[in-house]
Parts: structure tokens; C-alpha cells; sequence
């Protein structure tokens, strides 16, 4: 299995309003952390995910994370 690419060794503190959003696991993408398709030629997927209400959320950019797409703090294991 491939490895992601590490966007950024901390987590994006991300305030969203309610909806549903793609949270880029490849690493690759240039709107982290954010899904904008550059996945396409990698075996991964965005990981879809759904916010009920506005908050601020600290999503993962080391891409690593095992609680995705949130910050578990595994890049500081990295």
C-alpha cells in the first residue's frame, strides 16, 4: 500500500458550515485540506464527511491519522 503524501506536520483548524465535505487523504491536493481531485492517479479517495452544525474542526494534514479526517496527533510521531 502507498503512503500519502504529508501536506503539513500540524492539523488545518478549519471553521465550516453545516454541509458535507471531502477531506483530501492522498496529500496531494492543492486546497488542503481539501479534496480538488489530484487523487486520480494514486489508489486513494477522499474520505467524504458531514458537518450538522458550524464549527471549528482541526482536520488532518499529515494524512496519517487514524481517526480521519480529524487530528489524532500522530505527526508528531512523524
Amino acid at each position: 500500500m502507498a503512503e500519502p503524501h504529508v501536506a503539513q506536520k500540524s492539523p488545518y483548524a478549519v471553521e465550516l458550515a453545516a454541509g458535507e465535505y471531502w477531506w483530501c487523504r492522498c496529500g496531494r491536493s492543492k486546497t488542503q485540506p481539501f479534496c480538488d481531485g489530484s487523487h486520480k492517479s494514486t489508489e486513494f479517495t477522499p474520505v467524504k464527511f458531514k458537518v450538522e452544525k458550524p464549527e471549528k474542526l482541526w482536520l488532518c494534514g499529515c494524512k496519517h491519522t487514524r481517526n480521519q479526517p480529524y487530528c489524532d496527533g500522530t505527526h508528531k510521531t512523524l
